[in-house]
């Protein structure tokens, strides 16, 4: 019964996809009722699945061929399944009415079926060949999305551009399997899997260790599907496609990359090169995205950009060892950026009109506040903003799992949390409301369930994906470094962070020498972020120069 429920979930939307392409005609805008219906029972499906692998039910998986097309039910893709399906069901409703007027109803609904089958066969895949082709026929798939107004050059500009990107990740993919084949003669993952546990390092490729190879191809897949820095510029420019297609793709698509990692942790346990690779890429990534989203004026590419560096965040978890928390990153970010895309033409209607700023209690008290007329010591809020962040996450993790302390890459995770907590907390020291205590205790109370709520639900998801302590433990420790870099390394980063805040308060009460000079630097810099680090001019003159290079080579050759 298992294997039927198996085979229904990517294939329910494939009949969808088949009856609206052969039927389009005759049922007209009744295609969209047929594939919200097909989409609830995946949903339904799926969340059985996930039910049942909950409940502590062995993996299972159905073969369609001996070594090929192979559907696994294990916690991962169960779990990816039912995100899956429960987002493209919500972005279908959305697309009812919104794409009622548009050219090809049917052809659009029937292209939403077809990228839901193949998202959901990917994340189930169970075998290298089946991998491939799904992960290969999202990118196809989603340039036809992008592309759906063939009216709109830019659409098929940005959609075209989208998918030379994806094929860099694929070459990476495929190269990668072919290793994989080549060294243990099966395209099966389970079987390649053993193997590797069974003995680690036992083939080696140009002198270089064959999971050292493969995890680097695996990363270069991963950074071109999840739009890491210098890979990223399809992101934030493919907005002209229909806003249910860049819902689907920000919520789902983009997060392939977290999903591939996953999905291969046999094979970065023994890689700590590409681990450690991966969280500077992740790091750079957050740093880059999070900065460009806050020069844009465009709702949509600031949206875009503020995936990428929430794409950034769940590499760099990764890259830390927190597989399972990059899961949850990404389930987090896909429902709440897919909300966000969903909501952002009502929002942008809405400012048509007015100023969108809700007049409430809680606006007029954050924001309209009335400057106090004492201001707080300032050591006091300095302690404050530094101490109690920390105690509130050293209690969150102790509460879930003591040991935690002693993996490095939680420590760098703490250490980031405790940044955004500080962060907050001297922002609102600066705002200045008349009572600032009570604000200051809202804001600790709200951090406090927000990080009990994460560290309880993120430790429950490692102990769902990955139930072996020595495997968990594996992990962690393939992400580690030399204590002597690690302590230099938080230094350097604590040091930075206290030197921007002193900064930042220095300047404001005019007690820096050449506060000019410094104001200058920060127009360049901002003049330097709102060109986006001149990343679209370089590869524009990349375009260029590689076509009048074919055009010399055509003219050399006498091609015609």
């Amino acid at each position: 019964m298992e294997q039927l429920l198996i085979i229904l979930v990517p294939a329910l939307p494939l009949l969808s996809a088949l009856v609206n392409h052969l039927a389009s005609g005759q049922l007209g805008q009744r295609v969209a009722k047929l594939s919200i219906a097909l989409a609830v029972l995946t949903f339904v499906i799926a969340a059985v699945l996930l039910a049942q692998a909950m409940a502590g039910n062995d993996s299972n998986q159905v073969a369609l061929g001996s070594t090929w097309g192979i559907l696994l039910a294990d916690p991962l893709s169960t779990l990816m399944g039912l995100l899956i399906a429960g987002i493209s069901l919500i972005v279908r409703i959305y697309s009812v009415r919104y794409m009622i007027e548009e050219r090809g109803y049917g052809r659009f609904f029937m292209l939403l079926d077809l990228m839901t089958a193949t998202l959901l066969i990917m994340v189930a895949a169970g075998d290298l060949l089946t991998l491939i082709i799904a992960w290969h026929l999202v990118g196809v798939l989603l340039y036809f999305l992008l592309g759906f107004d063939s009216r709109s050059k830019t659409a098929y500009r940005y959609a075209f551009w989208t998918l030379i990107t994806y094929r860099i990740g694929d070459i990476a993919l495929v190269l990668a399997a072919a290793l994989l084949f080549h060294a243990f003669g099966t395209w099966t993952l389970t079987d390649i899997f053993a193997q590797i546990t069974e003995n680690p390092g036992a083939h080696r490729y140009f002198g270089f260790a064959l999971e050292e190879l493969v995890g680097i191809l695996l990363a270069i897949a991963a950074f071109a599907r999840s739009a890491q820095f210098f890979l990223h510029t399809w992101l934030p420019y493919s907005m002209d496609g229909p806003t249910p297609v860049s819902a689907l793709m920000h919520a789902g698509i983009v997060n392939a990359g977290g999903f591939l990692i996953n999905r291969f942790a046999t094979v970065f346990i023994h890689t700590d090169s590409v681990m450690h690779l991966l969280f500077a890429v992740g790091l750079i990534t957050a740093i880059i995205g999070s900065v460009l989203m806050l020069t844009q004026n465009d709702i949509k590419k600031a949206l875009g950009y503020s995936t990428m560096g929430q794409m950034g965040f769940m590499i760099m978890e990764c890259g830390v060892g927190a597989f399972s928390l990059a899961i949850y990153h990404l389930i987090a970010h896909g429902l709440f950026k897919g909300t966000l895309f969903l909501g952002a033409g009502t929002v942008i209607n809405e400012a048509r009109k007015s100023d969108g700023v809700p007049k409430d209690k809680l606006y007029t008290f954050v924001v309209e506040h009335r400057i106090a007329k004492r201001q707080q010591p300032w050591l006091l809020m300095a302690g404050i903003t530094l101490v109690v962040p920390i105690i509130i996450l050293f209690f969150a993790h102790w509460l879930v799992a003591q040991d935690f302390f002693q993996k490095q890459g939680a420590i760098v995770l703490l250490f980031f949390g405790w940044v955004t907590g500080a962060q907050l907390l001297f922002t609102t020291y600066r705002m200045g409301a008349q009572n600032i205590w009570r604000l200051v205790g809202v804001i600790i109370l709200s951090f406090a369930i927000i990080v009990l709520g994460y560290a309880l639900i993120s430790h429950a998801f490692d102990l769902f994906l990955y139930p072996d302590p020595q495997f968990s433990s594996q992990i962690h420790s393939a992400a580690g470094i030399d204590v002597f870099w690690f302590d230099v390394l938080v230094v350097l980063t604590t040091a930075v962070i206290v030197g921007g805040w002193l900064l930042k308060y220095y300047s404001e009460q005019n007690r820096l020498p050449g506060q000019d000079k410094i104001g200058q630097l920060w127009t360049s810099f901002y003049a330097l972020v709102s060109r986006e680090f001149y990343m679209i001019d370089i590869y524009a003159r990349l375009t260029r120069m590689l076509l009048k290079a074919a055009a010399r080579l055509n003219i050399l050759l006498r091609w015609r």
